[in-house]
């Protein structure tokens, strides 16, 4: 067993959270009002070079607050990825939409963008694009496409902040972009999320209904006054407290999960094991390394990989599976989605954590190929 704490993907939290929590403790705004929101609100929107940013309670709700606001109901089509994980797809039913399967790039495992064409039909609002593990998508075939058909297109930028497609940063490419800050996220809130939009408009209207639809002018002369149905998706000062302290270590997280990919690039060239490619106008966040494993090459199927890393002390995790082998989506399947299901059977995550050294990922390397060439 490796002596090593190797981590999958664990938050990085020091001295200069504890500082920031600390302030925001003692200010004594620690639930939903507080400076630290829109000072992180302004800052993230800084990062980004966007018009307007909302911070709320997750990514899912970041992407059920983008398609309530672009009005998406009953009766239209959301074209999604067939793998991702659910959380991008679940919001899609919560607005009483439909939500369109289709198959992802072989190469990149990002959505493809001749199928998305290819399932347009008079329905279709939106294509929800999701910059799998930090790899950004074609966005320019897709904006194209969304051009064409005059659909909206709202990015799922959940794992992938920091990453870049031709300059620019994704969730600033579509309509709408969606940020997570989960605890495994390349930055943490602990939880929380954010909306990225040009339209200032639509990001004043998001942050009333964000707080209940409340109207705050007549809430403080009449009381409270409601005049449209809100959702309680409002970040915490905390939340945001945490958010600023790690924004300010964005930098260095992006350098080593990018130093990492490349570690496990080298290790893996010339074998039967092949990293998520990377597209030369691209620059991703590399929020998870993850590779595909020729299981009949090696006669180990990905679980018998997992269980001898885990033996070693290194955790992994596997690829998402394809969401329409759910129960509540069985019955939007369409088709096989083949590289979706291929990646799933052969795909693995890596440890991916800044919490890690080198070292550590050049170990995780050597590890499993020695357990791949062991028989």
């Amino acid at each position: 067993m490796v002596s090593r704490n190797i981590q999958l993907d664990a938050p990085n939290l020091g001295s200069l959270e504890k500082e920031y929590l600390l302030k925001a403790v003692d200010s004594g705004f620690v639930s939903t009002a507080g400076p630290y929101v829109p000072e992180f609100e302004a800052k993230f929107a800084a990062y980004l070079k966007t018009g307007s940013c909302v911070a709320v309670q997750s990514g899912t709700a970041a992407i059920h607050m983008a398609l309530y606001e672009l009005g998406i109901k009953e009766g239209d089509e959301v074209i999604v990825p067939a793998l991702t994980f659910v959380a991008t797809v679940n919001p899609v039913v919560y607005v009483g939409a439909t939500p369109v399967f289709v198959d992802i790039d072989p190469d990149t495992w990002d959505i493809d963008p001749e199928e998305v064409e290819k399932a347009i039909t008079s329905k279709t609002r939106v294509i929800i694009v999701v910059h799998l593990y930090g790899n950004p998508c074609n966005m320019d075939a897709i904006m194209q496409i969304a051009d064409k058909y005059g659909l909206f297109v709202i990015e799922d930028a959940t794992e992938s902040l920091g990453a870049a497609y031709n300059g620019k940063m994704t969730g600033t490419i579509g309509h709408m972009g969606c940020f997570s800050f989960n605890g495994n996220k390349v930055i943490t809130t602990g939880g929380g999320g954010m909306i990225a939009t040009k339209n200032k408009e639509q990001a004043e209207h998001i942050k009333f209904l964000v707080n209940q639809g409340r109207d705050a002018a007549k809430t403080f002369t009449e009381g409270y006054y409601h005049p449209e149905i809100g959702f309680n998706y409002r970040m915490t000062n905390l939340e945001a407290a945490l958010g600023l302290s790690q924004l300010h270590r964005l930098s260095e997280f992006l350098q080593k999960k990018r130093r990492f990919y490349e570690i496990y690039q080298a290790f893996f060239r010339n074998t039967g094991v092949t990293i998520q490619y990377l597209a030369k106008n691209t620059q991703s966040s590399v929020w998870l390394s993850s590779v595909i494993i020729d299981t009949a090459k090696y006669e180990l199927a990905i679980p018998e990989i997992q269980e001898k890393l885990k033996a070693k002390g290194i955790p992994t995790r596997r690829i998402f599976p394809p969401i329409v082998d759910f129960p509540p989506y069985l019955k939007y399947k369409s088709t096989e989605y083949p590289n979706s299901r291929l990646i799933y059977e052969r795909g693995l995550n890596l440890p991916s954590s800044t919490v890690n050294t080198e070292d550590d990922i050049q170990l995780v390397g050597q590890i499993l190929l020695e357990i791949l060439h062991w028989k």
